[in-house]
């Protein structure tokens, strides 16, 4: 996201070359969600010069590639898994999570094929799993399953909350085609593990985008009180404001609990002058 074209000359300079603008990035945001991951493995080299701009306490959530979670459905995955875990073996600890993101066919049915997975994993990394099937949501039988085979291996179940997004008609183009590739996900606010990691999809109205994300201001500032460290991912469906919205989110939460340590001061964009 950090080549993202809306962002230019607003968060990201344009006149940085591509390699250079995730160290702009990380004077807005001290995360990033490692969305490209899914669609194909990096190079060893490519991730080296991410390890390179960012600080060693900055979080990537990067997610396997679809071969593995779409393709393979976890099974017979491991040559793919060892190449994706070698490739990013240069983001140190700035790699947070693991993010296991699995289609929407994957059902209650499934969750013994993912607790497999998860117990065959490398324990030097942290996992989050990500459900779209609705009976993870809905049947409280399939939630305990899965709460079941995601603790027996200390992983964290990522909640996608699109409640806000899908409450009232879309008004926009960008707001016309997340409508049909969302997912119409229902809340869960609970948290597994000491490492929570939420997405939040909101709307291209600022304050709709920030009405819809109140409730977690309240759950993430009980998360923190409870010695819990929490990523918050906000999107909308251009996510050209997004870094803003992160900053200002992460400023709601702050404003409860002043003891959380500030976001860094990003660059600014063009040279500072007197004219």
């Amino acid at each position: 996201m950090w080549t993202h074209k809306a962002w230019q000359d607003r968060f990201v300079a344009h006149a940085l070359p591509a390699h250079e603008r995730l160290r702009a990035y990380a004077g807005w945001c001290n995360a990033v969600e490692g969305n490209t991951t899914f669609y194909a493995t990096p190079a060893r080299d490519t991730v080296a010069s991410w390890a390179q701009q960012t600080d060693p306490d900055f979080r990537f959530v990067v997610k396997l590639p679809k071969r593995v979670t779409h393709e393979r459905r976890l099974a017979d995955a491991g040559p793919d898994v060892r190449a994706f875990l070698d490739a990013i073996e240069p983001l140190g600890p700035r790699a947070h999570a693991v993010w296991i993101q699995l289609p929407g066919s994957f059902a209650p049915a499934d969750v013994p094929v993912l607790e497999g997975f998860l117990r065959r994993m490398p324990s030097s990394h942290r996992y989050a799993v990500e459900v779209r099937h609705a009976e993870f949501f809905t049947d409280a039988r399939a939630a305990h399953l899965l709460e079941a085979a995601l603790a027996g291996t200390a992983a964290e179940w990522v909640p996608f909350d699109t409640t806000a997004f899908f409450r009232t008609p879309p008004t926009s183009d960008a707001e016309r085609d997340a409508w049909t590739k969302k997912p119409r996900m229902p809340l869960r606010t609970a948290a597994l593990t000491d490492r929570p990691i939420v997405r939040y999809l909101g709307r291209d109205d600022t304050d709709r985008t920030v009405e819809g994300w109140q409730h977690w201001l309240d759950v993430v500032t009980a998360w923190l009180r409870e010695g819990r460290s929490p990523t918050v991912f906000v999107h909308t469906p251009d996510n050209a404001d997004a870094p803003a919205l992160a900053r200002r989110f992460h400023a709601d939460v702050r404003a409860r609990l002043p003891q959380l340590a500030p976001l860094p001061d990003p660059e600014p964009i063009e040279p500072l002058t007197l004219f």
